[in-house]
């Protein structure tokens, strides 16, 4: 099918037509739908398809406040938005843009850039999904860190003001230029540093800047021990379980082919020069590791390879990827292999990715069953800001950073004319979706209360995560 080029007045048209069937006023707007499901429900269906064992570490790292909850609550915001008015104006949706899913790692080139950094839910949807998301997000945070609400306001409108006027600054750019755009520490602070207290930049730089320390050296200190004179990830459990520990030792031999076929197709669909790297690596061990607080559950490993010698180690994290929260609402991939949609969606939204970014299926794991994987350094300088410590000077200039990464990331993916003529010039944008973060904050906490009377209750397990 030949794609649609319009000229950039007809662009505009378009993106001002879209307030007809979508007022921007209309995105303040949050009231439940009648019948709308249990909240509750709706995550424990997403635990059907997860390791039995480790759902209640899950519900135990969402119950600790009502910011860790709406991370792993993608899954319910995701069947809010489908009720909401849709502008029409599609992009790659990250499509769990939260604050803490941002942050910064290491470029190719071996920079540190600040980007988006979970693709889990990706798929192509309206723009304002994820932008509602992250102002949410954002009036959560501010809630917890006990901001007064005038503070928390200020959070929001300036999360959406950024986002607006960053759209509108790539919609001016050409094609090329806006492709090449990134976030590194120099560019933060060209853009942000006259606007806030030099220790409030120098304390972002200096936090940021010890992404460096977390590295696959790094992690060869902190995650191995050795056995019989041989390097071996550490148990922890339940958080870190070598793959002895959960199979029996006459299933061991096959589970290690399985492991060397899974390395050998995932290097075989990466581009030539990166295979090559890859090769100068052999398997060591593997390890079952808990992450996160919305993937708890999900099947993630870590893989233990090693270079010239024990000196130099490289990490794999091999996570699985299962239908996004968004498919029901939004219609399937075009992606038959969830890993390579959410790496084909990392790749768009992303300025630059990690050189190990792949994807493979698996036939037949130790539970007998199919399922696909993605592949990404584990340790790779990623770091992000702790949202439940930063203060509010240094918070509101993060928010804006993770508003003009947002904005860059549909501006590649979308069309960052017809957006922009959206959202216009003036703040009527910033005044309804600050209308409805608040809106939404509080059905989040109605929702994480949910939870904990359905622990109180006894209707859910909750583990020691």
């Amino acid at each position: 099918m030949a794609t649609e080029y319009l000229i950039v007045k007809e662009r505009v048209r378009q993106g001002k037509a879209a307030r007809s069937d979508c007022p921007r006023s209309s995105h303040a707007a949050w009231d439940p739908a009648p019948g709308r499901p249990d909240p509750v429900a709706l995550l424990e269906d997403q635990a059907r398809s997860r390791i039995p064992e480790l759902v209640p570490i899950r519900y135990e790292r969402m119950l600790f406040s009502p910011f860790a909850f709406y991370r792993g609550a993608a899954a319910i915001m995701a069947s809010d938005l489908s009720t909401l008015p849709n502008t029409g104006l599609t992009v790659q949706l990250c499509g769990d843009a939260h604050l803490s899913n941002f942050g910064g790692f290491a470029s190719p080139e071996r920079d540190l850039i600040l980007d988006v950094n979970d693709f889990d839910e990706t798929l192509p949807g309206p723009w304002e999904w994820d932008v509602k998301r992250l102002v949410a997000s954002v009036e959560i945070a501010a809630r917890e860190r006990g901001f007064d609400a005038k503070t928390s306001r200020r959070l929001v409108l300036d999360t959406a003001a950024e986002y607006r006027r960053s759209m509108a600054e790539f919609a001016a750019l050409g094609n090329i230029d806006l492709w090449h755009l990134h976030l590194d520490l120099a560019g933060m602070n060209a853009r942000w540093g006259g606007t806030v207290k030099h220790k409030t930049m120098k304390a972002l730089d200096t936090r940021l800047e010890h992404a460096h320390q977390r590295d696959n050296h790094r992690a060869l200190e902190k995650l191995t021990r050795r056995v019989n004179d041989q390097l071996r990830i550490a148990p922890s459990p339940p958080l870190v379980i070598p793959i002895e520990d959960l199979i029996s030792a006459d299933k061991k031999e096959t589970e290690e082919e399985t492991v060397h076929r899974f390395v050998h197709n995932y290097r075989s669909q990466m581009r030539g020069d990166r295979q090559r790297l890859l090769e100068s690596y052999r398997f060591v061990h593997l390890a079952r590791k808990v992450v996160g607080v919305g993937s708890v559950g999900t099947r993630t490993w870590i893989l233990l390879l090693l270079g010239r010698d024990e000196t130099d180690p490289l990490f794999l994290q091999v996570k699985e990827a299962n239908a996004s929260v968004l498919e029901p609402y939004l219609g399937k991939s075009v992606y038959a292999n969830h890993g390579r949609r959410v790496v084909e969606g990392q790749w768009l939204m992303q300025a630059s990715s990690d050189i190990f970014l792949g994807w493979d299926h698996v036939e037949s794991g130790i539970d007998g069953r199919s399922h696909d994987f993605y592949v990404r350094q584990l340790w790779d300088w990623k770091i992000s800001l702790d949202v439940e410590t930063i203060e509010p000077e240094a918070m509101m200039v993060y928010v804006q950073m993770c508003a003009w990464t947002l904005a860059r990331a549909h501006a590649r993916s979308g069309d960052p004319i017809a957006i922009s003529a959206y959202l216009g010039k003036k703040d009527h944008i910033d005044n309804a979706l600050a209308e409805f973060a608040v809106a939404y904050a509080d059905q989040n906490e109605q929702d994480y209360q949910a939870l904990v009377t359905a622990t109180r209750d006894g209707r859910i397990k909750v583990g020691i995560g």
